[in-house]
């Protein structure tokens, strides 16, 4: 039985941890990280599947410490998955066993971080999950199986990290066998194509009400909540959009962004068109059209 240590997190790392105790995998130690109440709300327990199964597990604070090396070398793994654990793991730990990292896009698009609302942002229409080589360079290593998953196009990132979080349990319940029986295909991994793409804050959600509707939209699915959410100011106050659909109704003349027009919610765009806003937030509590007119007409 092959025996592995597994870095993981998220709600990708339990499903992968899962698919490895389900293939018969050795699991003899998960590095993981510390629950965030903040997080859990969406996130499914890493330490909580491993305190069902019985496995041990760990939350050390620096991955590149050497302690942790001594402690993970000393378990002598045939194996190693990081599954959406957040840290970078040294070429020192990679040189323990063949070591192998789950990415939500197809590589060699969208390497980096965040890489489901990167793709929504730029208007991808299908992305998936890649199972590669680890390598001291973030996704770089050769990719050994990927599964594709469409993006349509009202799709916010939080739906389609929903389809990421399947195909990354698909890719690895597909290729698993062949992972332990040392058979395991070695694709290039392009680093040509695409690009590396770093981590996103709340303030990126800032609407450019310049822009043509296509991208505030994309803008919109990209960080609807559960994230922060796309966001402008007026007179002091934040306005945050939860539900929107692109409009078909034409912007008629009016003014750069938010306005109200036969009692609904639109943000007019740079190129004449709209964003029909079913929920907005001021200030972080739901608006009616009455009195955000009210406001814009002051």
């Amino acid at each position: 039985m092959a025996r592995a240590i597994v870095f993981a997190y998220h709600n990708v790392g339990v499903r992968c941890l899962k698919v490895l105790l389900a293939g018969g995998v050795d699991v003899a130690l998960v590095v993981t990280h510390e629950d965030n109440a903040a997080e859990n709300i969406w996130f499914e327990s890493v330490i909580s599947l491993c305190q069902t199964e019985g496995i041990p597990y760990i939350t050390p604070a620096d991955a590149k410490s050497p302690e942790l090396l001594a402690q993970l070398a000393a378990l002598r793994p045939d194996l190693m998955f990081s599954f959406y654990y957040r840290h970078m793991l040294p070429q020192a730990v990679l040189d323990l066993a063949p070591a192998f990292n789950m990415h939500g896009s197809l590589l060699p698009q969208f390497r980096g971080r965040a890489p489901v609302n990167w793709a929504v942002l730029h208007g991808a229409t299908e992305t998936g999950a890649t199972l590669h080589e680890m390598t001291a360079k973030p996704d770089a290593g050769a990719i050994v199986a990927q599964t594709a998953v469409p993006i349509l196009p009202d799709d916010t990132a939080h739906e389609v990290f929903g389809k990421v979080q399947v195909a990354a349990e698909q890719t690895l319940w597909r290729i698993l066998p062949s992972l332990l029986a040392g058979t395991a295909p070695r694709l290039n991994n392009d680093l040509r194509q695409g690009g590396y793409f770093g981590g996103r804050k709340p303030e990126d959600g800032r609407i450019d009400w310049t822009q043509p509707a296509q991208q505030v939209y994309n803008l919109h699915r990209a960080v609807a909540p559960p994230y922060p959410g796309a966001f402008c100011e007026l007179g002091g106050v934040r306005y945050v959009i939860e539900r929107a659909r692109l409009s078909r109704q034409p912007a008629a003349g009016l003014p750069l962004g938010l306005a109200v027009v036969d009692n609904c919610i639109f943000g007019v765009c740079g190129d004449g068109r709209m964003l029909a806003i079913h929920s907005l937030l001021a200030d972080g509590d739901p608006i009616s059209p009455q009195d955000l007119a009210l406001r814009l007409n002051n």
